[in-house]
């Protein structure tokens, strides 16, 4: 039977050569190897995320062991050689030795001769060394200390450098390397907390109450895919994190309302809106990609939400001589993603320095165009999960100096529901380091009547 190692491989040099979603590769395979042992899916797991979270550093660690230049390695051998380093250096339960031989194992089925040396002596190389390494030095070059140790690209350690300063970006690094916990949230449509929780109980799952967002739960002990679960299949629950779930507060959606949900996607925040709403109202959820909806209508109908419309175009084209006005309209940006490193580590080598200020570009256009959905007296919410101010605060300033028929409200009374302070100044602003979360910007607005 073929092995996680195995398998980790396929799914990390996929990644290498073309953007995908880890997680899905994932699921598709466990489904396709069903019989494959519980330790060994978990490793599978283990291997495709602690490799991606820790990619730059173990690329600085070959390219410091390899005579040959960085862009001379196939990537086929990087792949290879990043799965064992990783092995070596982070995980205490598979014996160094035993990483090197099955990645020589490995080359000497699908590589030359003289590859296979290749790996063989940059793993044992690695081995001899142990923690004797020419770190950069943190006083004479900060941001290269960062990205290295801390595994992120140089030019967002910098970035962060300027922005927030050496502590904050040291903490928010480190974070962001943290495996965030599993949290979803109670579908009040169909069950309290406690029946969850019960019947997670009798199924050997630990589950407890957030202590920062009501309705929310995190998930410990969990040994199979979340959508096999009871809980999930009858929609009692929905994975979401607590920082995405503040968003639906911030817009703070009333029954009987019309809700206009830009950027939907596969429809997180657009079953919580409808919770919010008792399910009574009507949410037109829009997004440029048909597959995303559909699988938003089948996310909605498991949780008996049946006040959800699709629609799907893009959001410039749309407008309201369509769809009318609403009371409520939420624009989860598209944006460069930086506040959820923790479950999504594949962003960081996916992103370029200049994408902060094209999704800025972007994310201006798109708000410009959902206020004019927003009806008189209306709301008008910004959200996105990124951390840069170019995609945030830049944002919401330029747009508020531009359309003076919008008046920007704090967002801390719209929070009442969440446990502690989840605001800087007007915004709603989450962090992996200070808060556990994921990182999140949210503004609100109300249109003047």
């Amino acid at each position: 039977m073929i092995g996680a190692r195995t398998l980790a491989y396929q799914v990390l040099l996929h990644l290498e050569q073309k953007a995908s979603h880890p997680d899905r590769m994932i699921r598709v395979l466990l489904a396709r190897h069903s019989l494959l042992e519980e330790r060994e899916r978990a490793l599978l797991t283990e291997l495709v995320y602690g490799v991606l979270r820790w990619q730059g550093r173990l690329d600085w660690h070959i390219d410091a062991l390899s005579r040959t230049r960085p862009g001379k390695i196939a990537p086929g051998i990087r792949v290879l050689l990043r799965m064992a380093l990783y092995q070596i250096f982070f995980l205490d339960r598979i014996p160094p030795h035993a990483a090197v031989n099955e990645a020589v194992k490995t080359a000497k089925s699908s590589f030359p001769k003289h590859m296979v040396g290749f790996v063989n002596g940059i793993l044992r190389e690695a081995l001899r060394r142990e923690d004797r390494w020419d770190w950069p030095s943190q006083e004479s070059h900060p941001a290269h200390y960062l990205a290295v140790t801390t595994s992120h690209p140089l030019w967002f350690a910098q970035r962060c450098l300027q922005e927030m300063g050496w502590e904050e970006t040291l903490a928010f690094c480190h974070a962001s390397n943290e495996v965030a916990p599993l949290v979803v949230r109670v579908n009040p449509l169909c069950a309290k907390d406690e029946d969850v929780l019960r019947e997670l109980g009798q199924e050997g799952i630990q589950g407890e109450l957030s202590p920062i967002v009501e309705g929310a739960l995190r998930m410990r002990g969990l040994r199979q895919d979340l959508t096999n679960l009871k809980v999930f299949r009858e929609g009692w629950i929905q994975a979401q994190d607590e920082a995405s779930q503040m968003v639906s507060h911030l817009v703070s959606p009333r029954p009987g309302e019309r809700v206009l949900d830009l950027c939907a996607g596969f429809g997180g925040k657009s079953t919580h809106l409808a919770q919010l709403m008792a399910n009574e109202g009507e949410i037109v959820a829009v997004d440029d990609a048909a597959w995303k909806l559909e699988s938003l209508g089948e996310n909605a109908k498991r949780q008996s939400v049946s006040i959800i419309s699709t629609v799907a175009r893009d959001v410039l084209e749309l407008t309201a001589h369509e769809t009318g006005t609403f009371d409520r309209v939420l624009l989860d940006a598209p944006c460069s993603g930086f506040g959820a490193l923790r479950r999504k580590p594949d962003i960081k080598w996916r992103r370029h320095p200049k994408d902060p200020y094209r999704f800025s570009r972007m994310q201006k256009q798109l708000l410009q165009r959902a206020s004019t959905f927003v009806k008189e007296g209306g709301v008008l919410v910004y959200a996105t999960c990124t951390v840069f101010r170019e995609e945030n605060e830049v944002v919401v300033e330029e747009f508020t100096s531009e359309n003076s028929q919008f008046h920007l409200e704090n967002a801390a009374p719209f929070l009442a529901c969440c446990r502690g302070d989840f605001t800087q100044g007007a915004f709603l602003r989450t962090w992996p380091h200070r808060h556990g979360v994921d990182g999140f910007f949210g503004a609100r607005w109300r249109r003047e009547v």
